[in-house]
C-alpha cells in the first residue's frame, strides 16, 4: 500500500505542475482527495492491514494529503496570479490620452424664450397657470364669446376629437377656467402648446407655443394694458424699444389692439427684418369683453381686464433672426448649435 501511496503522489505532482486552468485544477482536486477520489479509495482499505502497519500507512497517507493540498493552492495561487496579470494588461488605461469630448446638452430656443418671457411677467407679479391641452368646445370658444356661427372659427379651425372636445386653438381657456374658480384681483400668464389646421410653411405650423395673460380687478384701464407692454417689451428688446397699438377686433376682448414694437435690429429706420416699416408686431390684446366676465361671473361692472396673446415662436424668430418656423422642430443640430 506504501508503494501505491508513492505513486499517488508522484502522479499527482506531475498532473498539478502542468495544470494551465482553474477549471482542470478543481477536477484534479475532486480526482484525488474527493469522496470516490484514488487517495480516499486507498484509505478505505486500510482495514485490511496489520495492526503494526496501520500507523507507518496512516502516517504516510497524511504525508500524502498535505503533499497534494499544498501542490494544490501552490497552483491556484499561481493560475490566479497569472489570470490578474493577463487582466492588468488587458484593462490598462493610457492616463495620458487625450479624453473623449462628451457633448453638453442645451435648452431648445423655444424653452429658453419661454422662460425669459415667465421671468419678466413673473418679475410683476403674474402667476404662471396651465391648463388641458385637450379642451371643450365650450372652453375654447363659447366661454370666450366665440359662438358656434362666429365667422372667428374659421381662422382658428383646430382638430376635433368629437362635437364638443378639440385640441386647443389658443391657451385663452386657461383664463376663462381661472376666471370660474378665482375671483379678482386675477394676475396670470398661461404659456403652453396649441393647434390650429394650419399647413406647414415658414411662418405657420398646426403645433406651435403661445403665452397668454390676463388681469382682473377694479379700475383696469388700456393704460394699465399698454404701461405694462411697454415694460415687457424694454425687458425683452432692450430700453430703447418703442411699442405701437393699432386697432384691431378679436371676440373676447373690446377694445382690441394688434401690438408692434420699433424694429431691435434698425432701431425704426426700415431693414430686412422689418421689411421696411420699422414696426414689427408681437402680439394681440385688448380689455376683457364684458359677456367674457359676466360669463365667468364676474360683475362687469364692478370690474375690468387686459388679456393678451403673443406666439413664443414669432418672438423667437425675431430675436434671433430665424427666417423658417420650420428650423425650430427640425431637431438638426447644426441649426440647434447656434444656441
Amino acid at each position: 500500500m506504501k508503494e501505491l501511496l508513492l505513486a499517488i503522489r508522484q502522479k499527482a505532482e506531475a498532473e498539478l505542475a502542468a495544470t494551465c486552468d482553474e477549471a482542470t485544477l478543481e477536477e484534479a482536486r475532486v480526482r484525488y482527495l474527493g469522496k470516490k477520489g484514488e487517495l480516499t479509495a486507498v484509505l478505505r482499505g486500510m482495514g485490511k492491514l496489520t495492526p503494526e502497519e496501520r500507523p507507518a500507512v496512516g502516517q504516510l497517507a497524511n504525508e500524502v494529503r498535505e503533499t497534494i493540498e499544498g501542490l494544490i493552492a501552490e497552483r491556484k495561487a499561481a493560475l490566479q496570479a497569472v489570470a490578474l496579470e493577463k487582466k492588468l494588461k488587458e484593462e490598462k488605461i493610457d492616463v495620458t490620452a487625450p479624453g473623449k469630448k462628451i457633448a453638453v446638452g442645451e435648452r431648445h430656443p423655444l424653452a429658453k424664450v419661454e422662460e425669459e418671457l415667465c421671468t419678466i411677467f413673473t418679475s410683476m407679479g403674474f402667476d404662471i397657470v396651465e391648463g388641458p391641452e385637450v379642451e371643450y368646445d365650450h372652453y375654447n370658444f363659447e366661454k370666450l364669446n366665440i359662438p358656434k356661427d362666429h365667422p372667428a372659427r374659421d381662422t382658428q379651425d383646430t382638430f376635433y376629437i368629437t362635437e364638443n372636445i378639440l385640441l386647443r386653438s389658443q391657451t385663452s381657456p386657461v383664463q376663462v377656467r381661472t376666471m370660474e374658480v378665482q375671483k379678482p384681483p386675477i394676475r396670470i400668464i398661461s404659456p403652453g402648446r396649441v393647434y390650429r389646421s394650419d399647413a406647414v410653411d415658414a411662418t405657420h405650423s398646426p403645433v406651435f407655443h403661445q403665452l397668454e395673460g390676463l388681469v382682473v380687478d377694479k379700475g383696469i384701464t388700456m393704460g394699465d394694458l399698454k404701461g405694462m407692454l411697454e415694460y415687457f417689451a424694454k425687458q425683452l428688446f432692450g430700453a430703447d424699444t418703442k411699442l405701437r397699438l393699432r386697432p384691431h377686433h378679436f371676440p373676447f376682448t373690446e377694445p382690441s389692439a394688434e401690438v408692434d414694437v420699433s424694429c431691435f435690429v434698425c432701431g425704426g429706420k426700415g431693414c430686412r427684418v422689418c421689411k421696411g416699416e420699422g414696426w414689427i408686431e408681437i402680439l394681440g390684446a385688448g380689455m376683457v369683453h364684458p359677456n367674457v366676465l359676466r360669463g365667468c361671473g364676474i360683475d362687469p361692472e364692478v370690474y375690468s381686464g387686459f388679456a393678451f396673446g403673443l406666439g413664443i415662436e414669432r418672438i423667437v424668430m425675431r430675436k434671433y433672426n430665424i427666417d423658417d418656423m420650420r428650423l425650430l422642430y427640425e431637431n438638426d443640430l447644426r441649426f440647434l448649435k447656434q444656441f
